[in-house]
């Protein structure tokens, strides 16, 4: 099963997707907001969304599994 992972920590700011979408490569699945900017973390891996992880407000550390995927 393969994992999203967070870049940096901070705050949940929009999630982009739902359980049972499929996502390719450089799809945006969720937007951080740390710092004032909003840091969009993309899937690196082709899969469907299996689970998601966080709620949109919620603080996540640098590199938390965000979303697990389905290959």
């Amino acid at each position: 099963m393969a994992k999203i992972m967070t870049t940096m920590a901070g705050n949940v700011w929009k999630i982009n997707v739902k359980v049972g979408d499929q996502v390719t490569p450089g799809d945006e699945v969720v937007i951080l907001e740390s710092m004032k900017m909003e840091i969009p973390i993309a899937a690196e891996t082709e899969g469907k969304v299996a689970e998601i992880l966080v709620e949109e407000g919620s603080f996540v550390n640098e590199e938390e599994v965000i979303v697990k995927l389905e290959d």
